[in-house]
């Protein structure tokens, strides 16, 4: 899935305001963590999956990478984008009990996942991933996406940990320019990012994850270590949301709770690892 450029911020008529979270009887974050999601656009770390569980998502990941840059070699580590509905273990992430709890606590009891994305940085990955905003991207109204990264390996500064601008999810849509396609792994950069503030790096342990608003301001530098960093985003919404192309909603899967609004089409969980389905629709973009 290749994300499209949205229309320019003077004729988008997406409704990209944040709204703050009012749980009153959380299932796994405190109410001091919902406070300081709403104020600060972020929440980190919680932890998902014991140290050998992670070590069992890395493995699969490494299958799966292997798998598809067999069938293509010309696809790179950033390839596994958008199969949720066609990979049973990348399914059985998505719907993890202790994320889904985590994530009601912040969309409600009723939400689905539209969308996965490894974002795999190689040791020595000279691109950096520019400061932007999710929401800038996805053809989505109104912005009700709340992103899970889970850390597939271990992630810090050194090895390009995310890196977040507090606060920016409450501040709109932010001018961006188009970046260099052969520095940079997506195509927006926010402009005059250093007048927002000090950034917050998302250090994680393989195992771990952290919850970001969909218009909240992060990105993250290239990756000059020995070390690969490589983590998964699952992307969460409530059934209001509507896609403006349809195509966004064929792979949903249903996590929790009911869906009437016909919108979305509910996946269920494939038989196995279809990476002739995988190699297809990447060919078709």
């Amino acid at each position: 899935m290749i994300y499209p450029v949205t229309p320019s911020a003077s004729k988008d008529t997406r409704d990209l305001s944040f709204k703050p979270v009012v749980n009153n009887s959380p299932l796994r974050l405190r109410p001091q963590q919902i406070q300081f999601y709403n104020e600060n656009g972020y929440v980190m770390p919680l932890t998902a999956y014991t140290p050998d569980e992670a070590d069992k998502n890395r493995a699969y990941f490494d299958d799966l990478l292997a798998k598809v840059q067999s069938a293509r070699s010309d696809l790179d580590s950033y390839a596994i984008n958008g199969f949720q509905s066609h990979c049973a273990g990348l399914y059985d992430i998505t719907m993890h009990p202790i994320i889904l709890d985590h994530v009601q606590d912040i969309l409600g009891p009723n939400f689905l996942s539209w969308g996965t994305h490894f974002f795999c940085k190689l040791a020595g990955d000279p691109r950096e991933v520019a400061w932007h905003q999710d929401a800038s991207y996805w053809p989505f109204t109104p912005s009700r996406t709340v992103t899970v990264w889970l850390a597939i390996d271990d992630t810090d500064k050194e090895n390009s940990a995310m890196k977040f601008l507090p606060g920016t999810h409450n501040k709109g849509l932010l001018k961006w320019r188009e970046t260099d396609s052969a520095k940079a792994v997506l195509g927006q950069e926010i402009e005059n990012t250093e007048s927002m503030g000090e950034p917050v790096y998302d250090e994680l342990k393989a195992g771990q994850f952290s919850l970001h608003a969909d218009m909240l301001a992060h990105g993250s530098n290239r990756n000059s270590s020995d070390r690969r960093r490589c983590g998964l985003t699952i992307r969460y919404c409530t059934p209001d949301v509507r896609a403006l192309n349809p195509r966004w909603t064929q792979g949903a899967i249903l996590c929790r709770g009911s869906d009437g609004s016909g919108h979305w089409t509910h996946n269920g969980r494939p038989p196995g690892e279809n990476v002739n389905a995988i190699v297809q629709m990447i060919g078709g973009n």
